[in-house]
């Protein structure tokens, strides 16, 4: 047992009432659906949580998934969850069966992971709960304060569960991070110097289960009442709350005058129909270079950031068509040097396993912002002197001719030919077990040229063809 965990049960114990991991959850998700009941209308989604099966013990599954029912939680919760060493559950619900963003129907509860909390962060925490909304620090008061080990999840239970519609996930994720960063606040309310971000999607520990690193009993304490996002949304910056009433932002341009000032959306989207959002254009010239940069900003992690690194990973290898088996692979690669990190938490396969699940079409709206600050990694930006991307290059192609024509050249003048042998030259040298098909998928470039200097290449470098 770690000296916070005991000084936050001395804090909490007389003040306020302790719930059961059972009633507890039936607070949070009080509309599950029962056994044997089907919604098709999706108007009842359910609670998803995994749990540690000592039936897997010795296999590769570390942990199961599990719908919770209204009728047989109670039984459940005894047979898969309390005392049990490894449980999770975030405080939304699903449609379908599989804890995935992209099956999120509505946030029953806003949770935040606040390490390193003792008894001194915790008094300093009910300072700022529920005071002036708009005064430095302050904070909403949560509806509960639930033990985890070394600190604290702190739960916001709504009075309505808010529908997840696309546009309002990315609010509530904007607005979980101000919240965080205002939670957050080193030598005053946490011990550790990191802050730590998380998704809206995050799986916390549940209560009754143990932590199986201190061996302590995950506990909750009800310190307010159910939230409205009204509340919340008083204590947030103006441009991270949410606004309900627009789950969608609508445009004041009409067709029109879209398809002439975007014309490759007005064909993907509604020409064709596409209305899945658009992967990253690498322009096929580099292939998987932004990826391979993203894995090699790995040694710049700190211990706070492992997990998160790992999720925005697989979000670089969607966005940029990295098959999801390379993915796998990559991740395997790095797992062992970012294990090595120093931190209190050890990063363990399961973190793993479900940063993978951010290889999915609902993480396309991360921001490079949203990346920064999950992974505390300063990423530069192009810089394009505030111009659209076309004009952009029509000066930089300017000044580029106007250069090689002081020169007495043209740009192009052996140069392009050169540049392509560099980058199959570049890539064969950073995969030297690459064939022909994994440079071509690699650097985007044309099959013929590939071929060209393939062979000669690995001559050159007395590689095995």
């Amino acid at each position: 047992m770690t000296d916070n965990y005991r000084e936050l049960a001395d804090i909490l114990s007389p003040s306020y009432d302790e719930l059961d991991g059972y009633s507890f959850y039936k607070f949070i998700f009080p509309n599950n659906e029962n056994q044997g009941e089907l919604n098709t209308d999706f108007s009842k989604p359910n609670a998803i949580y995994l749990y540690k099966d000592e039936k897997d013990d010795g296999t590769k599954r570390r942990l199961r998934r599990r719908i919770m029912l209204n009728d047989t939680w109670e039984d459940d919760y005894k047979n898969y969850v309390e005392r049990n060493p490894v449980t999770l559950c975030s405080g939304l619900s699903y449609r379908k069966r599989a804890n995935k963003l992209e099956n999120a129907q509505r946030m029953n509860a806003l949770v935040i992971d606040l390490d390193g909390v003792g008894g001194r962060e915790l008094r300093n925490l009910f300072l700022r709960f529920d005071k002036k909304p708009g005064a430095i620090r302050t904070l909403p008061m949560p509806t509960f304060l639930v033990l985890s080990g070394r600190g604290l999840h702190v739960y916001y239970v709504f009075d309505e569960p808010i529908d997840l519609y696309p546009n309002i996930k990315v609010q509530l994720k904007s607005l979980k991070y101000d919240l965080t960063f205002r939670m957050w606040e080193y030598k005053a309310t946490s011990q550790n110097k990191e802050i730590q971000y998380q998704s809206i999607n995050q799986g916390f520990r549940m209560v009754g289960s143990i932590n199986d690193k201190y061996g302590t009993v995950i506990r909750a304490f009800q310190t307010g009442d159910r939230v409205s996002l009204d509340y919340l949304n008083q204590y947030a910056n103006e441009k991270n709350r949410v606004d309900i009433n627009r789950p969608f932002k609508p445009s004041k341009m009409t067709r029109a005058e879209a398809a002439e000032a975007y014309p490759e959306w007005y064909q993907r989207v509604v020409v064709e129909g596409k209305k899945q959002p658009k992967k990253w254009d690498i322009k096929g010239k580099q292939g998987y270079a932004l990826y391979n940069w993203w894995i090699r900003q790995a040694e710049k992690i700190k211990g706070g950031h492992r997990y998160f690194y790992l999720m925005c990973l697989a979000i670089y290898a969607c966005k940029c068509d990295v098959p999801k088996k390379k993915l796998r692979e990559d991740m395997l690669n790095l797992f062992d040097e970012l294990k090595n990190v120093e931190h209190e938490n050890e990063l363990t396969q399961e973190d793993m396993r479900s940063a993978l699940e951010a290889y999915d079409k609902e993480y396309y709206t991360f921001t490079i912002a949203d990346i920064e600050m999950l992974t505390d990694v300063r990423i530069e930006r192009n810089k394009r002197n505030y111009q659209k991307q076309k004009e952009h290059l029509e000066e930089a192609r300017m000044i580029r001719d106007l250069r090689m024509k002081r020169k007495g050249k043209k740009w192009d003048e052996n140069n392009g030919r050169l540049s392509k042998r560099k980058v199959v030259e570049d890539y064969i040298k950073e995969y030297p077990g690459a064939r022909k098909v994994d440079v071509i998928k690699g650097t985007g470039l044309d099959k013929k040229t590939v071929y060209k200097y393939y062979d000669e290449i690995k001559k050159e470098n007395k590689m095995d063809p």
